[in-house]
């Protein structure tokens, strides 16, 4: 699971926003503000019935600040990605 989803930054780092961009989702912000530093981004791919599955997270952020349930605060009622 991606940690953004509960880092004080998700709203304005650049990194999420690239990595919402990689797997074709809404951005929190279009003109991301904060540069995250050093973070660690695990790219998975997977072939299911010759289609190729991706999935990026990032799992580790010299920048990170916990903010327990931040992602879901701003998307209120929406899954959150995992």
């Amino acid at each position: 699971m991606c940690i953004c989803v509960n880092c004080h930054y998700v709203d304005r780092c650049t990194t999420y926003h690239a990595v919402e961009e990689l797997h074709e989702q809404l951005h929190l912000t279009d003109s991301p503000s904060f540069e995250a530093v050093n973070p660690t981004i695990n790219a998975n791919l997977r072939v299911v019935d010759d289609v190729v599955e991706k999935e990026f997270d990032v799992v580790g952020c010299d920048s990170f600040v916990q903010e327990q349930g931040k992602w879901a605060k701003l998307r209120p009622g929406e899954l959150v990605p995992t």
